[in-house]
């Protein structure tokens, strides 16, 4: 029999347990780098079997370069290993490290599908181009409102619109202009790295064939296609289309015992980013496009009867159901995918 190795690991220590024969035969901490903890691993571990941790922070740094140094690693979801984690009485960094050992040799876990660098590469690009758009629109609407309280009303525009606006209006205040215009130039600031990192997410869209593919939706831009694209990676990580929905978060919850039997509102598990981006993605077709689908028809009639957001939620895990079946098949969008069957 080999051994069981559980990490409980933070951003400066990593507590680890090991486990021979349903015994612990050692644990101790050492510092949270991939390579302190594989020559500590290997120092009391001979045969190791798995060595588990938890989803964080550093796991996808940690699984890879964990894997790289020859050590079975893998990454359990925290929210199943807490069940087992809080039946200890003391909640300590080694209580935990000894209950996720506990699991790895009793194969009570759930393996979590931990992406590639190149996948985080991509979405770390949405994620930093879709912080700057915020940075730039939160600075514009604090200099709109900070100028509405001395009469200058800016009037409605973006971009260099909107800089030459705000100018025009500070030249009627010259003491206004010393507070306003370190505003104005880190707007531009942002909006000019907003710029590039928009211009270079189009570059990388157009150089992969499964975001081309996304495209071909009406109302799935590079943003969500790019998301979506490395979020699923590999269309055969999912068994059927109809377990990506469920993946995002985007189906009921359901509660039942007993006589009692009902479903609740969405899960909301999963990536929160491309949930949200399906879901601007499904008002756009809901609303926006003036391309005719089975999907589009099928979406307003349900607005018809359960209320716009609700009919947006189900268009939203439609749509990941019909992205999944166009990366798994290769073909583009047809206007009658999505029909209910």
């Amino acid at each position: 029999m080999g051994e069981y190795i559980g990490l409980d690991v933070s951003m400066k220590d990593t507590a680890i347990s090991v486990r021979r024969d349903g015994k612990r035969v050692w644990r101790g901490k050492c510092a949270s780098d991939p390579e302190a903890i594989a020559r500590t691993v290997r120092k009391h571990a001979r045969e190791p079997e798995r060595v588990i941790f938890e989803t964080g922070p550093l796991s996808v740094w940690f699984y890879h370069a964990l894997q790289a140094e020859g050590l079975p690693a893998i990454c359990v979801d925290a929210r199943h290993a807490k069940a087992a984690l809080d039946m200890a009485a003391n909640k300590t960094d080694a209580n935990d490290a000894d209950g996720l050992a506990h699991l790895a040799e009793v194969g009570l876990y759930r393996e979590v599908r931990v992406k590639g660098f190149d996948s985080m590469l991509a979405r770390t690009l949405v994620a930093a181009r879709t912080k700057l758009v915020r940075i730039k629109t939160e600075i514009s609407n604090q200099i709109r409102g900070l100028m509405k309280t001395f009469g200058l009303v800016v009037p409605a525009g973006k971009g260099s619109t909107f800089d030459a606006n705000v100018c025009a209006k500070l030249n009627e205040s010259s003491d206004l202009a010393g507070i306003i215009l370190p505003l104005l130039e880190a707007w531009r600031a942002v909006r000019a790295r907003a710029a590039e990192l928009t211009q270079r997410l189009i570059g990388e869209a157009r150089q992969s064939e499964a975001c081309q593919l996304l495209m071909s939706i009406p109302g799935v831009g590079v943003v969500t296609a790019t998301a979506f694209a490395t979020a699923v990676e590999d269309p055969a990580n999912f068994r059927t289309s109809r377990s990506v929905g469920a993946w995002l978060g985007l189906t009921t919850r359901r509660y039942q015992s007993g006589q009692v039997d009902y479903n609740g509102h969405i899960s909301r598990r999963g990536d929160h980013q491309v949930r949200n981006l399906l879901y601007e993605a499904a008002c756009v077709i809901l609303t926006r496009s003036s391309a005719e689908s089975t999907l589009r028809d099928w979406g307003l009639k349900l607005r018809e009867r359960i209320g716009f957001k609700r009919a947006a939620v189900a268009v939203a895990r439609k749509l990941s159901v019909v992205m999944h079946a166009m990366l798994k098949s290769g073909e583009l969008f047809d206007k009658t995918a999505g029909a209910p069957a």
